[in-house]
């Protein structure tokens, strides 16, 4: 599967810079969380969206048997090993110990990341040590003309 062009995945990313924060909402401007944020760079540089999302619990120190957001990510986008992760690369972060990943952000340099946070809406910020650790998954955007 061909992917999308990094460089187009950051751009769109950053054009959220600033969108308030909002529970399960993905409105550019209006208000996104985490994941609306990766559903909103999707319709951006994908096209519509393959399912609808169901309704998802806050609480990051959930637990179960099944990595939900993974499972849905590999449904569509191509999964990498986070190490090999770089620029327009999705990640999904385990923010707890033991937990299912429920975090997600979009990479922008090696050092660098954009995500929906609560309280400051979407930002970009520095990787640093203690969120690189959490980093679970990875995946990568797909090109339209290769779905």
């Amino acid at each position: 599967m061909n992917c999308a062009d990094p460089a187009f995945v950051i751009a769109t990313a950053r054009s959220w810079l600033g969108t308030p924060y909002h529970d399960q909402a993905s409105l550019r401007e209006v208000g996104c969380d985490c994941l609306g944020l990766a559903r909103g760079v999707w319709r951006e540089v994908v096209g519509d969206e393959p399912f609808p999302i169901p309704p998802y619990s806050r609480d990051w120190g959930e637990t179960g048997p099944r990595e939900v957001l993974a499972e849905g990510a590999r449904q569509m986008m191509p999964e990498i090993m986070p190490p090999d992760a770089g620029p327009g690369t999705l990640i999904l972060f385990r923010m707890a110990p033991r937990a299912i990943a429920k975090h997600v952000g979009i990479l922008t340099a090696p050092d660098r990341f954009i995500h929906a946070y609560e309280r400051l809406g979407v930002v970009e910020e520095v990787l640093t040590p203690t969120w690189a650790r959490k980093i679970a998954f990875a995946f990568l955007f797909p090109n339209p003309s290769s779905i």
